[in-house]
């Protein structure tokens, strides 16, 4: 029991303290933005810590104009089609270039896809997906 006074008895002495001093300098000092941005605000760039990021999102779509990844021909499919909608062929044609860029290029391939209104095919989006994965789950373990 005694014990436990004097523990109970040194916290006060040194949480006491500390607790009065650092409300002090919130009284003095009250507009300190804080380092770390809130939850739901999004930085400008990607810091690199945590496992998803804007930059290898799928989803995100900048609001500048579409990067082309050597894939010109492929604006012919932009319009009205549907993922189902594409020959064998056609879905060769993506796959090709699919399978000849860097797995750190297809996030950004996809988004270039989407600002030019060209759906993947559904055989394609499902490779896609796969590469992505094993990007980050790759880069996430270094």
């Amino acid at each position: 029991m005694i014990v436990a006074l004097i523990l109970l008895a040194a916290l006060v002495a040194v949480g006491l303290p500390l607790y009065l001093l650092h409300r002090r300098d919130f009284t003095r000092n009250p507009s300190t933005p804080d380092d770390n941005p809130p939850v739901g605000e999004r930085t400008e760039e990607c810091c690199g810590l945590h496992l998803t990021c804007d930059k290898g999102s799928l989803l995100a779509i900048p609001t500048d104009h579409p990067v082309y990844y050597d894939d010109e021909e492929l604006d012919r499919h932009a319009g009205a089609r549907t993922p189902d909608d594409y020959s064998p062929e056609e879905e060769e044609e993506f796959r090709d270039i699919l399978l000849t860029m860097l797995p750190d290029d297809v996030p950004g391939w996809v988004r270039s896809l989407r600002q030019r209104g060209i759906p993947l095919p559904t055989a394609v989006r499902e490779e896609v997906l796969l590469i992505v994965n094993e990007s980050r789950s790759a880069s996430a373990q270094k």
